[in-house]
């Protein structure tokens, strides 16, 4: 006997019926992020949307056990922690560990805390308007430096500084290095006598150019002599890290790359010469939207652990620090990210396009990984027939130039369409506008896949990953190259017959969301579209956004009031006669980044066309969402507006 396979029903794309639903994603998924190493233990940070979002510190000890270091929510949520930080808005670095102590950043109120592993978190710094990130610990002084945003006097334009902070609160904060307009990526030398450091101005951002700087620390623990060597701002420094015998690495963009350097002397004498360790067209760093990001590691004085992307795929490679021979790591991750090393060990946050995000443990030896924990709960292989795994596309765009994709062609072994039909088609356009693509398996993308849609995720020009020229193509041209690329992504598949040219959406958050609000109104391509978070009035968004990005249009756009006139050229607010498609949206009531007057204004003026639109506003979430219930809603409902107006004559929404 041979069991019974039952053969798929045939039903129009984008009706599938699918085991992927809303509440699958947001009761089994968390995110994951932030390794860090304390001896033998490991630890790292899950967001959870069942817990309205917060950020939870979790520690897995040298026996295999994991357990929470962050205290449970209180009955009466006077007391519940968050481990966050949102200096720059975007936060990282929120958290230090050293020898079973942790301090952290905690959201609710900004404050600093110290709680030893096992213990009630701990004030030690005063309820005041500062907030801190990327924090390391200077045990030779019993203190600690941070970042440290001040918004005592503006919360618009609020001063950023480096400051110590005592291990036990016992003293105020005192500025170590001050002046600039950021900083990030502080760094103590192996001896304590040397503080390295990323600094730069507006109207800089830190992929467009940063300086590396490199200070003496005095007796007293001030900074003494200091002196830049590296960066400027037509190069970009990432991740600079002292290695265990004292000499300074980072990352540079110099190249055209983002490749790995070291200094060719001790940093004393401020000449020193930058030595490539590995030449390659490949990028070793990454847009540092957040604190705390790493791509490399010592695993020991001799052996340096990497990671690098090309093509839209990240792998791992050990350098030999005294010959620099390359030895590449074999790994089934195309998404690797929060590199850290111990002896014998690397740790990473990792994915794959069968494989969800986790936090793994590789041994280099016999290159057995392990999964620490995986960002979702779902068994992959019961769900392997409704998976669908992208195909890395290059295609022609505007100027004779090359653009970047992935599509994820529909998916489910329970249905198949009709003859002759082709799939409607979602693009999604990333944040940033730097961000990337990302082929490691999203439930979200499965979600829609598995229901008859494709989906072609856009690494339009600007995105990362592709070197500095691809990177600087959006310089000037946000709004136009980053809609051109998407536009086009859209009409190759469907010249290609992979998809229906009369069922196009696209959807994007953030600058996704502009590029998307751009597409609906400056092109016919698309049916329809869903914009979170997205910015609709350039010029509102150069008067009315937070520090970190009040002069990031300056690169994408042009200075403004002086080119006032391209802000608005390229605000599909003031364009809004040429809106002829009905438009969903999706805005955090507490978003800073883009307030949700930006939503708001876009609403009212498609409410006096007379054209179709949602608009929902969630109280409680900023600029991303994090609570399940929201995640969830706005899923659904972007699924159902859809299924009005992507349905075509033969398609048919199931319930």
């Amino acid at each position: 006997m041979t069991d019974s396979v039952t053969p798929p029903q045939t039903a129009p794309y984008g009706s599938w019926r699918s085991p992927i639903t809303s509440d699958l994603i947001v009761t089994s998924s968390i995110g994951l992020g932030e390794i860090m190493l304390d001896g033998t233990e490991v630890y790292w940070l899950e967001a959870r949307p069942q817990e309205g979002g917060r950020l939870v510190l979790v520690r897995r000890s040298a026996d295999g056990a994991m357990a929470d270091v962050t205290p449970p929510i209180s009955p009466d949520a006077k007391s519940t922690f968050s481990v966050r930080t949102r200096v720059h808005e975007y936060g990282g670095g929120a958290y230090v560990v050293d020898d079973g102590v942790v301090y952290f950043a905690n959201d609710g109120d900004r404050r600093l805390y110290r709680q030893a592993i096992g213990a009630e978190p701990v004030p030690i710094t005063a309820d005041a308007k500062l907030r801190f990130a990327d924090g390391i610990i200077d045990r030779a002084r019993s203190r600690m430096i941070w970042v440290c945003e001040d918004h005592t006097e503006s919360d618009l334009q609020p001063t950023n500084s480096l400051v110590e902070v005592s291990l036990d609160g016992s003293s105020l904060h005192r500025v170590l290095v001050s002046g600039n307009d950021f900083y990030s990526s502080p760094k103590l030398s192996p001896d304590c006598s040397r503080l390295a450091w990323l600094e730069w101005h507006h109207p800089n951002m830190p992929w467009m150019g940063t300086e590396l700087w490199v200070g003496h620390v005095a007796a007293d623990g001030s900074i003494g002599q200091k002196w830049k060597v590296a960066g400027g701002d037509e190069e970009s420094i990432f991740q600079p890290e002292w290695s265990p015998n004292g000499r300074l690495y980072f990352v540079s963009d110099r190249s055209g790359w983002w490749n790995l350097y070291r200094l060719t002397d001790d940093a004393r004498a401020g000449n020193s010469q930058a030595e490539p360790l590995y030449p390659l067209d490949a990028e070793f760093g990454q847009p540092q939207w957040v604190f705390r990001m790493s791509t490399y590691a010592f695993e020991s004085e001799r052996r340096l652990i990497c990671s690098y992307t090309r093509n839209g795929s990240w792998s791992l490679a050990a350098v030999d620090l005294a010959t620099l021979r390359v030895e590449q790591i074999k790994t089934e991750f195309t998404d690797i990210s929060s590199v850290r090393a111990a002896p014998g060990r690397v740790y990473f946050r990792g994915g794959a396009p069968t494989r969800p995000l986790a936090i793994v443990e590789l041994e280099l030896a016999s290159g057995k990984a392990t999964t620490l924990r995986i960002s979702s709960s779902q068994d992959v292989e019961q769900h392997r027939g409704y998976i669908s795994v992208p195909q890395a596309i290059e295609y022609p765009t505007e100027g004779g130039l090359t653009a970047h994709a992935l599509f994820y062609p529909p998916a489910n072994k329970d249905f198949t369409a009709p003859a002759g039909e082709l799939p409607p088609l979602i693009v999604h356009s990333h944040g940033g506008p730097t961000s990337a693509a990302s082929s490691t398996l999203d439930w979200k993308v499965q979600y829609w896949t598995s229901r008859g849609f494709g989906i072609l995720d856009v690494n339009y020009g600007g995105s990362t990953g592709y070197g500095r020229a691809y990177r600087q193509r959006l310089q000037g041209q946000w709004g136009i190259v980053d809609v051109h690329d998407c536009v086009n992504g859209a009409r190759f598949l469907a010249d290609e017959g992979r998809v229906d040219p009369k069922r196009l959406a696209i959807s994007g958050g953030s600058a996704g969301g502009y590029t998307t609000l751009c597409a609906l109104t400056f092109h016919d391509t698309f049916k329809t579209g869903a914009s979170y978070y997205g910015v609709s009035d350039l010029e509102a968004l150069a008067k009315d956004t937070h520090k970190f990005e009040s002069r990031y249009l300056d690169g994408l756009i042009g200075p403004y009031p002086e080119r006032r006139d391209l802000y608005q050229e390229r605000s599909p607010i003031y364009f809004v006669g040429r809106l002829a498609v009905p438009i969903a949206f999706f805005q955090g009531a507490e978003d800073a980044i883009v307030p949700p007057s930006q939503a708001e204004a876009m609403v009212q003026a498609l409410k006096a066309k007379a054209l179709p639109f949602v608009y929902l506003l969630f109280d409680g979430e900023q600029h991303g969402f994090r609570r399940s219930q929201n995640i969830k809603r706005a899923l659904d409902a972007e699924l159902y507006f859809y299924s009005i107006f992507l349905s075509g004559e033969k398609l048919m929404f199931p319930a």
